[in-house]
Protein backbone atom coordinates (compact mmCIF):
# COMPACT_ATOMS: atom_id res chain seq x y z
CA UNK A 1 0.00 0.00 0.00
CA UNK A 2 1.31 3.36 -1.26
CA UNK A 3 1.72 5.82 2.00
CA UNK A 4 -0.13 8.82 1.50
CA UNK A 5 1.91 11.34 3.55
CA UNK A 6 5.54 10.11 2.16
CA UNK A 7 3.29 10.80 -1.87
CA UNK A 8 2.30 14.23 -0.52
CA UNK A 9 6.32 14.61 0.20
CA UNK A 10 7.40 13.36 -3.11
CA UNK A 11 5.14 15.46 -5.08
CA UNK A 12 6.48 18.54 -2.70
CA UNK A 13 10.19 17.98 -4.07
CA UNK A 14 8.74 17.55 -7.44
CA UNK A 15 7.28 21.28 -6.43
CA UNK A 16 10.21 23.06 -4.65
CA UNK A 17 12.53 21.11 -7.14
CA UNK A 18 14.99 20.00 -4.03
CA UNK A 19 14.06 18.31 -0.51
CA UNK A 20 15.29 20.64 1.17
CA UNK A 21 12.55 23.33 -0.39
CA UNK A 22 9.88 20.71 0.24
CA UNK A 23 11.23 20.27 4.17
CA UNK A 24 10.62 24.08 4.15
CA UNK A 25 7.52 23.79 2.59
CA UNK A 26 6.16 20.93 4.27
CA UNK A 27 6.99 22.12 7.92
CA UNK A 28 9.72 18.65 8.15
CA UNK A 29 13.16 17.86 8.16
CA UNK A 30 14.88 17.57 5.06
CA UNK A 31 15.93 14.20 6.78
CA UNK A 32 12.22 13.48 7.38
CA UNK A 33 10.90 14.01 3.88
CA UNK A 34 14.03 11.77 2.53
CA UNK A 35 12.95 9.21 5.12
CA UNK A 36 9.77 9.03 3.58
CA UNK A 37 10.93 9.29 -0.32
CA UNK A 38 12.95 6.02 0.82
CA UNK A 39 9.96 4.62 2.07
CA UNK A 40 7.71 5.32 -0.97
CA UNK A 41 10.63 3.77 -2.89
CA UNK A 42 10.79 0.52 -0.73
CA UNK A 43 6.59 -0.10 -1.35
CA UNK A 44 6.88 0.81 -4.55
CA UNK A 45 10.41 -1.13 -5.93
CA UNK A 46 11.05 1.50 -8.37
CA UNK A 47 13.38 4.34 -7.73
CA UNK A 48 11.80 7.70 -7.71
CA UNK A 49 14.02 10.64 -7.26
CA UNK A 50 18.02 10.87 -9.14
CA UNK A 51 20.61 12.95 -8.08
CA UNK A 52 21.84 15.83 -10.89
CA UNK A 53 24.40 17.64 -9.81
CA UNK A 54 23.44 19.03 -6.01
CA UNK A 55 19.64 18.40 -6.67
CA UNK A 56 17.15 15.84 -7.57
CA UNK A 57 14.48 15.20 -10.10
CA UNK A 58 12.27 12.77 -10.48
CA UNK A 59 12.76 9.38 -12.29
CA UNK A 60 9.96 8.55 -15.65
CA UNK A 61 8.81 6.42 -12.52
CA UNK A 62 8.65 9.17 -9.87
CA UNK A 63 6.49 11.15 -12.83
CA UNK A 64 4.16 8.68 -13.53
CA UNK A 65 3.63 8.19 -9.85
CA UNK A 66 3.47 11.95 -9.02
CA UNK A 67 0.70 12.29 -11.71
CA UNK A 68 -0.96 9.75 -10.62
CA UNK A 69 -1.33 10.93 -6.75
CA UNK A 70 -2.11 14.17 -7.40
CA UNK A 71 -5.45 12.81 -8.88
CA UNK A 72 -5.74 10.55 -6.14
CA UNK A 73 -4.96 13.24 -3.07
CA UNK A 74 -7.70 15.37 -5.14
CA UNK A 75 -10.18 12.29 -5.09
CA UNK A 76 -9.64 11.76 -1.26
CA UNK A 77 -9.47 15.28 -0.42
CA UNK A 78 -12.81 15.38 -2.23
CA UNK A 79 -14.02 12.53 -0.11
CA UNK A 80 -12.74 14.21 3.27
CA UNK A 81 -14.75 17.26 1.94
CA UNK A 82 -18.01 15.42 1.38
CA UNK A 83 -17.69 13.26 5.17
CA UNK A 84 -17.47 16.57 6.68
CA UNK A 85 -20.41 17.91 4.62
CA UNK A 86 -22.58 14.90 5.41
CA UNK A 87 -21.85 15.61 9.27
CA UNK A 88 -22.46 19.27 8.73
CA UNK A 89 -19.14 19.97 11.06
CA UNK A 90 -17.30 22.77 10.56
CA UNK A 91 -13.83 21.48 11.43
CA UNK A 92 -10.73 19.99 10.48
CA UNK A 93 -7.38 21.96 9.82
CA UNK A 94 -7.30 25.02 7.10
CA UNK A 95 -4.57 26.84 6.06
CA UNK A 96 -5.47 30.24 4.66
CA UNK A 97 -2.70 32.15 2.47
CA UNK A 98 -3.95 36.36 1.96
CA UNK A 99 -2.29 39.67 1.04
CA UNK A 100 -1.33 41.89 3.31
CA UNK A 101 -3.87 44.71 3.11
CA UNK A 102 -6.94 41.53 2.82
CA UNK A 103 -5.14 39.94 6.24
CA UNK A 104 -5.51 43.16 8.32
CA UNK A 105 -8.79 44.37 6.22
CA UNK A 106 -10.84 41.08 5.85
CA UNK A 107 -9.26 38.25 7.80
CA UNK A 108 -7.95 39.91 11.26
CA UNK A 109 -11.43 40.93 11.83
CA UNK A 110 -13.55 37.79 11.49
CA UNK A 111 -10.84 35.23 12.96
CA UNK A 112 -11.93 35.30 16.53
CA UNK A 113 -15.93 34.88 15.40
CA UNK A 114 -14.45 32.19 13.84
CA UNK A 115 -12.93 30.67 16.67
CA UNK A 116 -15.92 31.27 18.49
CA UNK A 117 -18.86 29.64 16.11
CA UNK A 118 -16.52 26.71 15.45
CA UNK A 119 -13.97 25.49 18.48
CA UNK A 120 -13.02 22.75 16.06
CA UNK A 121 -12.22 24.24 13.31
CA UNK A 122 -7.95 25.29 13.58
CA UNK A 123 -6.74 27.96 11.28
CA UNK A 124 -3.06 28.73 10.30
CA UNK A 125 -2.38 31.92 8.71
CA UNK A 126 0.09 33.25 6.26
CA UNK A 127 0.46 36.09 4.33
CA UNK A 128 2.14 36.71 1.00
CA UNK A 129 1.85 38.13 -2.20
CA UNK A 130 -0.74 36.86 -4.78
CA UNK A 131 0.74 35.11 -7.77
CA UNK A 132 2.67 32.98 -4.78
CA UNK A 133 -0.50 32.46 -3.10
CA UNK A 134 -2.56 30.89 -5.99
CA UNK A 135 0.59 28.79 -6.71
CA UNK A 136 0.13 27.53 -2.77
CA UNK A 137 -3.16 26.53 -3.13
CA UNK A 138 -2.56 24.96 -6.83
CA UNK A 139 0.04 22.75 -5.34
CA UNK A 140 -1.97 21.86 -2.06
CA UNK A 141 0.34 23.62 0.50
CA UNK A 142 -2.30 25.70 1.43
CA UNK A 143 -6.10 25.10 1.28
CA UNK A 144 -8.08 29.19 0.65
CA UNK A 145 -6.18 31.69 0.00
CA UNK A 146 -6.85 35.69 -0.74
CA UNK A 147 -5.61 36.85 -3.96
CA UNK A 148 -6.30 40.78 -5.90
CA UNK A 149 -7.11 41.15 -9.38
CA UNK A 150 -6.77 44.77 -10.64
CA UNK A 151 -8.61 45.08 -13.88
CA UNK A 152 -7.03 43.99 -16.66
CA UNK A 153 -3.55 42.76 -15.05
CA UNK A 154 -3.95 38.94 -15.83
CA UNK A 155 -3.29 36.53 -12.97
CA UNK A 156 -3.85 32.71 -14.03
CA UNK A 157 -6.24 30.81 -11.31
CA UNK A 158 -5.74 27.53 -12.84
CA UNK A 159 -8.68 25.12 -13.83
CA UNK A 160 -9.02 22.83 -10.81
CA UNK A 161 -9.26 25.69 -8.48
CA UNK A 162 -12.58 27.86 -7.74
CA UNK A 163 -12.40 31.70 -7.84
CA UNK A 164 -15.11 33.02 -5.72
CA UNK A 165 -15.32 37.00 -5.33
CA UNK A 166 -15.54 38.19 -1.46
CA UNK A 167 -14.86 42.13 -2.11
CA UNK A 168 -14.36 44.68 -4.46
CA UNK A 169 -11.95 47.54 -3.53
CA UNK A 170 -10.78 51.14 -4.56
CA UNK A 171 -7.41 52.66 -4.25
CA UNK A 172 -7.38 56.61 -3.82
CA UNK A 173 -4.49 58.83 -4.84
CA UNK A 174 -2.67 60.16 -1.46
CA UNK A 175 -1.60 63.49 -1.12
CA UNK A 176 -0.08 65.87 1.82
CA UNK A 177 -2.80 67.75 2.88
CA UNK A 178 -1.22 71.34 1.29
CA UNK A 179 -0.73 69.62 -2.31
CA UNK A 180 -1.99 71.42 -4.57
CA UNK A 181 -4.25 68.29 -5.49
CA UNK A 182 -5.57 67.76 -2.05
CA UNK A 183 -8.92 69.82 -2.73
CA UNK A 184 -9.95 68.65 -5.82
CA UNK A 185 -13.00 66.34 -6.19
CA UNK A 186 -11.39 63.73 -8.53
CA UNK A 187 -8.30 63.82 -10.82
CA UNK A 188 -6.90 61.68 -13.54
CA UNK A 189 -3.77 60.12 -14.94
CA UNK A 190 -3.30 63.38 -16.66
CA UNK A 191 -3.19 65.23 -14.02
CA UNK A 192 -0.50 63.56 -11.87
CA UNK A 193 2.37 63.53 -14.72
CA UNK A 194 4.77 65.28 -13.25
CA UNK A 195 4.30 64.04 -9.63
CA UNK A 196 6.66 61.67 -7.75
CA UNK A 197 5.29 58.20 -6.66
CA UNK A 198 6.01 56.03 -3.48
CA UNK A 199 5.13 52.91 -5.32
CA UNK A 200 5.61 48.95 -4.57
CA UNK A 201 8.74 47.04 -6.21
CA UNK A 202 8.97 46.41 -10.30
CA UNK A 203 7.21 43.01 -10.50
CA UNK A 204 4.32 43.97 -8.75
CA UNK A 205 0.46 43.62 -9.59
CA UNK A 206 0.58 46.82 -7.71
CA UNK A 207 3.32 48.74 -9.50
CA UNK A 208 1.99 47.01 -13.21
CA UNK A 209 -1.63 48.26 -12.59
CA UNK A 210 -0.12 51.97 -11.65
CA UNK A 211 2.09 51.71 -14.65
CA UNK A 212 -1.17 50.87 -17.24
CA UNK A 213 -3.44 53.77 -15.44
CA UNK A 214 -0.89 56.39 -17.08
CA UNK A 215 -1.52 54.45 -20.35
CA UNK A 216 -3.29 56.91 -22.15
CA UNK A 217 -0.66 59.95 -21.55
CA UNK A 218 2.25 58.33 -23.29
CA UNK A 219 4.01 58.69 -20.30
CA UNK A 220 5.29 56.30 -17.35
CA UNK A 221 5.11 57.04 -13.53
CA UNK A 222 8.05 59.02 -12.13
CA UNK A 223 8.88 56.22 -9.27
CA UNK A 224 10.57 58.63 -6.56
CA UNK A 225 10.41 56.00 -3.77
CA UNK A 226 10.18 52.21 -3.34
CA UNK A 227 8.61 50.38 -0.70
CA UNK A 228 6.58 47.18 -0.09
CA UNK A 229 4.06 48.30 2.22
CA UNK A 230 1.46 50.35 2.24
CA UNK A 231 1.73 51.68 5.60
CA UNK A 232 5.39 53.22 4.71
CA UNK A 233 3.72 54.81 1.09
CA UNK A 234 1.63 56.74 3.67
CA UNK A 235 4.66 57.43 5.85
CA UNK A 236 6.65 58.26 3.14
CA UNK A 237 3.77 60.58 1.90
CA UNK A 238 3.31 62.23 5.17
CA UNK A 239 6.68 62.85 4.92
CA UNK A 240 6.45 64.74 1.73
CA UNK A 241 8.40 62.51 -0.25
CA UNK A 242 5.50 61.82 -2.78
CA UNK A 243 2.26 60.63 -3.45
CA UNK A 244 1.27 57.42 -3.63
CA UNK A 245 -1.92 55.02 -5.11
CA UNK A 246 -3.07 52.96 -1.77
CA UNK A 247 -6.61 51.13 -1.56
CA UNK A 248 -8.97 51.47 1.19
CA UNK A 249 -8.76 47.68 2.23
CA UNK A 250 -6.37 47.60 5.14
CA UNK A 251 -5.49 51.22 5.02
CA UNK A 252 -4.38 53.07 8.53
CA UNK A 253 -6.41 56.13 9.22
CA UNK A 254 -4.78 58.92 7.06
CA UNK A 255 -5.17 61.17 10.35
CA UNK A 256 -5.05 65.27 9.54
CA UNK A 257 -1.93 65.26 7.64
CA UNK A 258 -3.05 63.23 4.35
CA UNK A 259 -6.26 63.40 1.76
CA UNK A 260 -7.25 60.63 -0.03
CA UNK A 261 -8.28 61.97 -3.20
CA UNK A 262 -10.89 59.56 -5.87
CA UNK A 263 -9.33 59.03 -9.08
CA UNK A 264 -11.02 58.56 -12.74
CA UNK A 265 -10.30 57.55 -16.38
CA UNK A 266 -9.95 54.50 -15.42
CA UNK A 267 -10.83 54.05 -11.91
CA UNK A 268 -8.09 52.09 -9.84
CA UNK A 269 -10.11 49.13 -8.35
CA UNK A 270 -9.14 45.76 -7.64
CA UNK A 271 -11.49 42.51 -7.06
CA UNK A 272 -10.46 40.44 -4.05
CA UNK A 273 -10.70 36.64 -5.04
CA UNK A 274 -10.61 33.69 -2.52
CA UNK A 275 -9.32 30.65 -4.18
CA UNK A 276 -9.67 27.27 -2.97
CA UNK A 277 -9.06 23.73 -5.15
CA UNK A 278 -12.72 21.89 -6.32
CA UNK A 279 -12.28 19.33 -4.71
CA UNK A 280 -12.35 21.20 -1.30
CA UNK A 281 -15.99 22.80 -2.72
CA UNK A 282 -18.09 20.77 -0.29
CA UNK A 283 -15.96 21.45 2.65
CA UNK A 284 -18.16 23.00 5.37
CA UNK A 285 -15.41 24.90 6.78
CA UNK A 286 -14.29 26.83 3.62
CA UNK A 287 -18.01 27.41 3.09
CA UNK A 288 -17.73 28.79 6.46
CA UNK A 289 -14.17 30.87 5.90
CA UNK A 290 -15.64 32.48 2.56
CA UNK A 291 -18.95 34.01 3.95
CA UNK A 292 -17.66 35.43 7.18
CA UNK A 293 -14.37 36.91 4.61
CA UNK A 294 -17.77 37.87 2.61
CA UNK A 295 -19.55 39.56 5.84
CA UNK A 296 -16.16 41.26 6.60
CA UNK A 297 -16.30 43.14 3.33
CA UNK A 298 -19.57 44.15 3.61
CA UNK A 299 -18.71 45.70 6.68
CA UNK A 300 -15.48 47.33 6.28
CA UNK A 301 -15.89 50.72 6.50
CA UNK A 302 -13.29 53.71 4.17
CA UNK A 303 -10.68 54.30 7.12
CA UNK A 304 -9.03 57.44 7.60
CA UNK A 305 -10.31 61.61 6.94
CA UNK A 306 -10.32 62.53 3.46
CA UNK A 307 -11.58 59.68 1.47
CA UNK A 308 -14.49 59.13 0.18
Amino acid sequence: MIDLAALTSLRAVDTHGSVVGAADALGFTPSAVSQQVKRLERQTGVPLLERVGRGVILTDHGRHLVDAGVRLLAELEEVESGLHERAGTVSGHLRLTAFSTAMRGLVAPVVRDLRTAHPDLALTLTEREPWDTVDLVATGQSDLGVVHRWGDVPITIPDHLEATQVARDVADVIVPVGHPLATRSRVSPRDLVDEGWIATPDGTICREWLTRMYAGTGRLPRIAHTAMEFDSHLALVRAGLGIALVPRLGRQPLGDQLVGVPAHDPEPTRDIIAVHRRSMTGSPAVRAVLAALTGSARRARTPGSGGP
